[in-house]
């Protein structure tokens, strides 16, 4: 198991947008290969998909409100050598051109990338019909997909300049509103490997996307009742890193897993298969549990949906309980 210690101001992080981490990497992927290009969608500004479209307006091509011709359109790019970026809202790039997805670029392996924004229910006023809590899902299920969900800015950069290097279909998946950054820019990135942020041994707690940040904020709080919790950044989701997720298992006893999606087919649906047949252990899933989204203030619906450092210390004690330990 790789340990990479964060450095980061838990009581006062410093905030950034993840989508923000998008556009600067697509911009470097952009520098780095004139093979890629990014297609629009009448949303280029707000996936800031209009940095690599005022760098290289020439490979730049705006599909319109049509998810579906976007991802068309890309799988013929890649069969001509292209390296294709596609962006749009995760749950209509996801939902709206799934066949797309599954049959043209999936099913023949084309190098397409998809970059799914507005992920999360932190997406916050625009509410449920924009709010994408089953794209991972989605995405995970399809054969020769791989599916990164990353923890903050810098790790959402580090994806998109790494998924542009990755041959076959990518599904990156990041947020609108600011979340804390909790990776540098030493901090190493992999496709496929899972990294320990925080050393314990009571419990592990294997979170992605911004929940990162809310399982650090959770395991200090439980070093406070002496308990010791491992933390780890689970952001690829396919292919997920088994040899860590059992070796966190071995180690502790007890797992959670936290993400900003709904339980059912996510990140945690992920380990749990992993754990279930290698090392079942006591296990609980922080998510979303069965509801849609709804407009409201992002910390708000956070709070109210239990993706807080409080559901996952409720859900570490549970665990604990669980395996035989006094509480």
């Amino acid at each position: 198991m790789r340990t990479i210690a964060l450095d980061c101001n838990l009581e006062e992080p410093e905030m950034a947008p993840t989508r923000d981490g998008y556009g600067e990497g697509l911009v470097e992927a952009g520098k780095a290969d004139s093979a890629v290009v990014a297609l629009g969608a009448d949303i280029t500004a707000s996936v800031r998909v209009d940095w690599f479209r005022d760098r290289f307006p020439e490979r730049f091509i705006s599909a319109g409100i049509a998810e579906q011709n976007q991802v068309g359109l890309a799988a013929g790019l890649s069969l001509m050598g292209k390296v294709p970026f596609v962006t749009n809202y995760g749950v209509f790039l996801s939902g709206r051109a799934w066949d797309q997805i599954r049959t043209t670029v999936c099913y023949s392996n084309l190098n397409v990338k998809l970059g799914g924004a507005h992920g999360g229910i932190s997406v916050g006023a625009d509410g449920a019909t924009h709010q994408a809590l089953e794209e991972i899902a989605l995405m995970r299920c399809l054969p020769n997909m791989t599916v990164i969900v990353p923890a903050d800015s810098v790790e959402t950069r580090k994806a998109t300049i790494a998924a542009a290097k990755t041959k076959g279909p990518v599904y990156i998946r990041f947020g609108r509103e600011k979340v804390p950054v909790v990776t540098g820019e030493d901090t190493d990135f992999e496709i496929g490997k899972a990294y320990c942020c925080k050393e314990g041994s009571d419990a592990a707690i294997i979170a992605c996307g911004a929940m990162v940040y809310e399982s650090l904020a959770a395991a200090k709080a439980l070093e406070t009742q002496g308990i010791s919790v491992m933390v780890i950044n689970n952001h690829t989701v396919k292919p997920i890193d088994r040899e860590t997720i059992i070796e966190a298992a071995k180690k502790t006893g007890a797992v959670v897993t936290a993400e900003e999606h709904q339980i059912m087919g996510g990140m945690g649906s992920a380990v749990l298969e992993v754990l279930a047949k290698e090392c079942p252990v006591p296990s609980r899933m922080v998510g979303i549990e069965d509801r849609f989204g709804k407009s409201g203030p992002p910390e708000v619906l956070m709070k109210e949906f239990g993706l807080s450092a409080r559901n996952i210390v409720r859900a570490v004690l549970e665990v604990l309980s669980m395996k035989g330990r006094a509480m």
